[in-house]
């Protein structure tokens, strides 16, 4: 037992050197992820952007952070996907037989899905750059930006653990991720919240994207961030936790 926790962190680099050849030797899934937030925002930009009233003349600035979102909640989808896989071909059984850490094999993919989707970020990111967006924010806002989405991959990635740990299906591996994709668009990513009904303005906001988008935006335009970053913290540990926790429980009794 204390050979395996003294070589715990060599046991996780081993895992997610597993999991980081998977997705280069299949780079589609980087491809796939990209493109669709890429299309969404030279969508929204160069059809719908000049008839959405947002009060700022470069749309892509406001669009953005939602833009981001999006890609991690379709990127996380395959983790939940490559955790079903290992599973259902007997991967876990055949690693738990050997004389490493059992959790760095859950650590190889979540830590797979925090370094895939931050290329992702990092792509869109350039890509906006060549479409206009220009942001006056300084080395400690982008660190606060970065820091907001780790932990908004993470809080994702450990709800894709449970998922991909406890599907019946492929299908029902990747499912769940299609509601975190559709929340973005029922947020303040794409237009104020003011210009919504009742109805769907009391859920927008209320619900964790809001609050994680307007946090992120007034990083990047360098506004005041008021509130919205500790509503924003807040819920991403919160899910973290909540997931955390969960996802170890469907790991040991799964595996």
């Amino acid at each position: 037992m204390e050979t395996v926790k003294k070589h715990f962190f060599s046991d996780m680099s081993v895992m997610l050197g597993r999991s980081m050849r998977h997705i280069f030797r299949s780079m589609d899934t980087i491809i796939t992820v990209t493109i669709m937030p890429i299309a969404f925002m030279l969508l929204f930009v160069y059809v719908f952007g000049g008839a959405i009233q947002t009060g700022t003349d470069n749309y892509v600035n406001y669009l953005l952070p939602g833009i981001l979102l999006i890609a991690i909640a379709s990127g996380i989808s395959y983790t939940s996907y490559r955790l079903f896989i290992d599973v259902q071909r007997g991967i876990f059984e055949r690693f738990h037989s050997m004389p490493i850490s059992r959790s760095t094999l859950l650590w190889g993919h979540v830590l797979t899905s925090l370094l895939s989707n931050f290329l992702s970020v990092i792509v869109i990111i350039l890509v906006a750059l060549v479409m206009g967006f220009r942001s006056p924010a300084g080395i400690l806002s982008w660190l606060g930006i970065a820091g907001i989405l780790t932990l908004f991959t993470l809080a994702l990635t450990w709800v894709a653990a449970i998922a991909g740990l406890s599907a019946k299906s492929v299908d029902g591996a990747s499912a769940f991720s299609y509601p975190i994709i559709f929340l973005p668009f029922i947020s303040s990513a794409f237009v104020p919240t003011e210009s919504m009904p009742s109805v769907v303005r009391a859920f927008a906001e209320n619900q964790p994207v809001t609050s994680i988008v307007e946090a992120i935006r007034a990083l990047m335009l360098g506004q005041p961030v008021g509130n919205d970053i500790w509503v924003a913290l807040a819920w991403c540990v919160g899910i973290l936790v909540i997931a955390y926790i969960f996802a170890m429980r469907v790991y040991k009794k799964r595996v």
